[in-house]
């Protein structure tokens, strides 16, 4: 008995569908922050981002917008805390909730710059330990996990309940450092806090360390040149820190490698803050050139001549990319892949 064609194709079933990863389709939106590198990560990762809108009222209240269906998506929203630090990081928790709202399968917060991280621990009577309660609403708002960069304490990863993936701007500045193939190379912590990095950086170039060391009075952000710890007589030095807003500690610590016999000064740092006068300071500094990166794209003030811009669009698309495909992040950073606080 011979069956009808139209029975033969019941029997054949639903026409296969394009393969959906089980995490969703990748999406990507910018915050009011970080627009320039938002749009560049997208470029990386060959997609488009999401149409959004960001709408400050006259009194100031922020009003966000996703313009397209996201239900079902690896959603990545772009947006750093740094100034205006409050109302970048209000912002963030309503895309956060947005996003939650639309029903995005899973939302990452991407915060290229976490300003609230300088506050992670209780060191006087009655403050706060402001980077706990802000990774405390990050997580109320509704965040799966968050990917940031160069945090000043790396242990605010404890803070939250979720996962908090950590990228390394030294990678990116060392790349571009490696090009121009500098001689005599001396990388210098500016002081022991930034010892342990000082040597990452060290590592990454072949070159050896010394470290500054300098003292606060108080939170008026001046600081004072106590001592170099190390040989940088007839050496072309690098200057290495997470972050810089007056530019005090790098110029101070520049004049001490000078009067100690240094030749040429650079400076490698991950998150430009700079407040009102630093470009001034910094131009008018022994600090032949300083290398930041774009996690920052909104100065108060124009950048000096001697300050070249890094992006490090790249690696968060590449850190983007391994989170949605389930892969590891780590192995973007072979050097640390096997450190005990990687």
């Amino acid at each position: 008995m011979t069956m009808p064609l139209d029975k033969l194709h019941d029997l054949s079933g639903p026409r296969p569908q394009p393969f959906q990863p089980p995490q969703g389709e990748l999406a990507v939106v910018a915050g009011s922050g970080n627009p320039l590198l938002a749009k560049a990560i997208a470029n990386e990762l060959r997609i488009r981002l999401v149409p959004s809108e960001t709408h400050v009222f006259s009194e100031g209240n922020v009003f966000v917008r996703v313009k397209e269906n996201v239900r079902g998506r690896d959603v990545f929203v772009i947006q750093g805390v740094h100034r205006p630090v409050n109302d970048n990081f209000v912002e963030l928790l309503f895309w956060i909730d947005a996003l939650k709202r639309a029903s995005a399968q899973q939302v990452t917060a991407v915060i290229p710059f976490f300003s609230y991280a300088k506050g992670d621990k209780k060191d006087e009577p009655r403050v706060s330990i402001r980077a706990r309660v802000c990774a405390d609403a990050i997580e109320a708002a509704g965040a799966d996990r968050v990917l940031t960069m160069d945090l000043h304490s790396p242990q605010i990863q404890g803070f939250f309940r979720i996962p908090v993936d950590h990228l390394y701007g030294r990678h990116v500045l060392c790349e571009h450092i490696r090009q121009l193939k500098i001689p005599d190379l001396v990388v210098c912590s500016p002081d022991v806090g930034f010892a342990k990095e000082a040597v990452d950086y060290g590592r990454l170039l072949g070159a050896p360390v010394v470290i500054g060391t300098k003292q606060r009075k108080d939170h008026s952000e001046t600081v004072e040149v106590l001592e170099v710890i190390g040989d940088v007589r007839d050496r072309n030095v690098l200057l290495v820190d997470d972050f810089t807003i007056t530019g005090r500690s790098l110029t101070e610590m520049a004049e001490a490698l000078e009067s100690r016999g240094a030749r040429d000064i650079y400076a490698a740092v991950t998150h430009g803050v700079l407040s009102e006068g630093a470009s001034e300071r910094i131009a008018n500094s022994r600090i032949r050139k300083m290398f930041l990166t774009d996690t920052i794209e909104q100065h108060v003030e124009p950048l000096p001549p001697n300050v070249e811009v890094v992006t490090v669009a790249p690696l968060f698309a590449a850190a983007i990319r391994s989170i949605h495909e389930r892969t590891s992040v780590s192995m973007l950073f072979p050097d640390t892949s096997t450190h005990p606080t990687a």
